[in-house]
């Protein structure tokens, strides 16, 4: 089952970065959630992967980059690994289990969530907190969520890396 989406890792890993991103734009524009400084981070991971894969499907399409089709795979699982990394972060500082960055954890540099909202002119407006799950489904956050699938597209991209060695 995993065989096609192995051989065109690099389209897959494309395809899933666009999918994630677009995941995390239709919690925003439709759900309200306004992202904070580390799920933008956790954004621009993706934005690195898609680039990378992109990349690399141009590369590996050229004489010498045939050989390098292991090593974009690589790569690719490099990036989704930082991911994992940033999204672990993410997430065990919502469940405090470490601070998060005081940037956005404190509502902004020495002005509260509160006291944005009140000079925005309402209490309607609220700055998004890195140190708060504003979203949670079966136990984990949306950066619980984003660690996992961060992780399982590390381990795809590493087995197919693996895999175009062999060949």
């Amino acid at each position: 089952m995993l065989h096609p989406i192995l051989n065109r890792w690099r389209m897959s890993a494309l395809i899933a970065s666009a999918a994630m991103l677009a995941t995390a734009h239709a919690f925003q524009t439709f759900g309200g959630y306004q992202p904070c400084t580390l799920c933008l981070r956790q954004r621009e991971v993706y934005w690195v992967a898609a680039g990378v894969a992109l990349a690399a499907m141009i590369v590996v399409r050229t004489p010498p980059g045939a050989r390098l089709k292991a090593v974009a795979n690589a790569l690719l699982g490099l990036v989704f690994l930082v991911g994992a990394g940033v999204a672990i972060y993410h997430a065990g500082a919502e469940w405090k289990f470490w601070p998060g960055p005081t940037a956005c954890s404190s509502g902004g540099v020495g002005v509260s969530a509160d006291a944005m909202a009140a000079l925005v002119g309402g209490e309607s407006i609220r700055a998004a907190r890195c140190d708060e799950a504003p979203w949670v489904f079966a136990g984990l956050s949306m950066a619980g969520w984003n660690a996992l699938a961060s992780l399982s597209l590390a381990v795809l991209s590493l087995i197919a890396a693996l895999r175009e060695r062999r060949r």
